[in-house]
């Protein structure tokens, strides 16, 4: 049976991604499990104790912060926290993909297309559009390294959309939104059809390629 294990378990997308799950769930998080993403510590040991290798893993947490309108209202503790979050957060899980991952399994870590950098056309969202440039290239590189012990394995960074949830209730505007399941569904629908070539790539949900 399919083994599944989601970080970011409590959160909107990733509990109704735990819920559509295919075989069995493994859900972590801070608020049930105390992990801490920005800790080492704690990335180890919760990841630590973990029995078996899990065949889909998917990473399901972020940090909107205050989105900044302008450069002037940057502030260098509030980057350094959405950073911590979203960039150095799944690195540190990554880090342990290689004993957690079966042979030919799946990652998919979940960005946003405002971290595209092709695709910014506004400016504006500053710490997050950095942070999301800065998960998609460390989950490039991860595809790189997995593919020389995991041959067949695939990993790579997803844009699930605006999903109506608290992280985005804010900001949504005029962006159409989805329910957490609507976007379950079309992330697992991406996750199991792409091909070991496709790994490293940046997908939106419907599995278009969005450009770096």
């Amino acid at each position: 049976m399919t083994r599944n294990l989601i970080i970011g378990a409590s959160g909107g997308i990733g509990a109704a991604m735990a819920q559509a799950a295919a075989g069995d769930v493994v859900g972590l998080s801070r608020r049930n499990d105390g992990l801490d993403v920005t800790n080492p510590d704690s990335v180890a040991a919760v990841l630590g104790g973990l029995d078996g290798v899990f065949d889909k893993v998917v990473v399901a947490i972020g940090s909107l912060g205050t989105p900044e309108k302008s450069l002037s209202a940057i502030k260098a503790s509030a980057m350094l926290d959405v950073m911590a979050v979203n960039a150095v957060g799944p690195a540190l899980i990554l880090r342990h993909l290689p004993q957690l991952l079966a042979p030919q399994g799946r990652v998919a870590v979940l960005s946003a297309r405002v971290g595209s950098i092709g695709d910014n056309t506004i400016g504006g969202w500053h710490s997050y559009r950095a942070s999301k440039a800065a998960l998609n290239q460390i989950v490039h590189g991860a595809a790189i390294e997995l593919a020389r012990t995991h041959k067949g394995s695939v990993c790579v960074a997803l844009h699930p959309g605006t999903v109506a949830t608290p992280f985005t209730a804010n900001y949504a505007g005029r962006h159409k939104t989805v329910t957490p399941e609507v976007a379950a569904a079309n992330l697992w629908r991406v996750i199991d059809g792409l091909a070991p070539s496709q790994t490293g790539g940046f997908y939106d949900y419907a599995g278009e390629v969005i450009p770096w």
